[in-house]
């Protein structure tokens, strides 16, 4: 069967790692640290997929400068002190494998920072499998379209053969804005009625399932 894509687009945390309730722990720990109220965990959830300021800013549409540094920097500690707790999903090791084995081409875009993805990449080991990376300090934060234009251009994509993969409604709203299809990880940061609204091809509860439908479809 033909490739329908040429290019398939992961986002990072919630995606391919299990990282969501530990963002969401941080964000909490470091609203306490810097005196401000402490965010549901729903709140702190609908907000991954953001860049980090971005992030707090939707959160704490009121803080000023300061605040917001400290929030940064105590989310870096309290993230980083539990970075090397975050489990990979089931099957991401030997899907990424495969599908770099059967030809496409696999690039992540993420809220991270460049650091923090570097980082991550190589203490999960997936850095060999992706040939290009777009993080939030390098391009305008989810949902603009800047990551995925960049990686098409890189890449010599067109946007009818990119297919962007993502668990919050920041990464299907990117891919909308960029024209680009998308699939849906429903089981990331945000629910599925979340995701839904952004018409993507299809959806998934288990990162094994979304596995098997690029086995089958892309």
């Amino acid at each position: 069967m033909p490739k329908q894509f040429d290019l398939i687009v992961f986002d990072w945390d919630g995606t391919l790692v299990d990282s969501s309730q530990i963002i969401v722990d941080s964000i909490q720990a470091a609203s306490v640290d810097a005196g401000l109220p402490v965010p549901s965990a729903a709140a702190s959830r609908s907000i991954i997929g953001l860049s980090l300021r971005n992030a707090i800013l939707e959160l704490f549409p009121e803080i000023d400068e300061l605040q917001l540094q400290t929030l940064v920097e105590r989310y870096g500690y309290h993230f980083h002190t539990r970075d090397h707790e975050i489990p990979l999903f089931d099957g991401v090791p030997e899907a990424l494998a495969e599908l770099e084995g059967t030809g496409f081409m696999l690039a992540v875009a993420t809220g991270k920072g460049r650091n923090g993805l570097n980082h991550a990449m190589q203490s999960s080991g997936l850095h060999p499998h992706f040939i290009a990376s777009r993080c939030a300090d390098e391009c305008h934060s989810k949902p603009h379209p800047q990551m995925l234009h960049e990686l098409m251009d890189e890449l010599g994509v067109v946007p009818e053969r990119t297919l962007m993969i993502g668990d919050t409604s920041y990464d299907l709203e990117m891919a909308r804005n960029a024209e680009v299809p998308s699939l849906a990880a429903a089981y990331g940061a945000q629910p599925l009625e979340s995701l839904l609204p952004f018409a993507p091809l299809s959806a998934f509860r288990r990162f094994t399932d979304l596995h098997q439908w690029l086995k089958q479809n892309a």
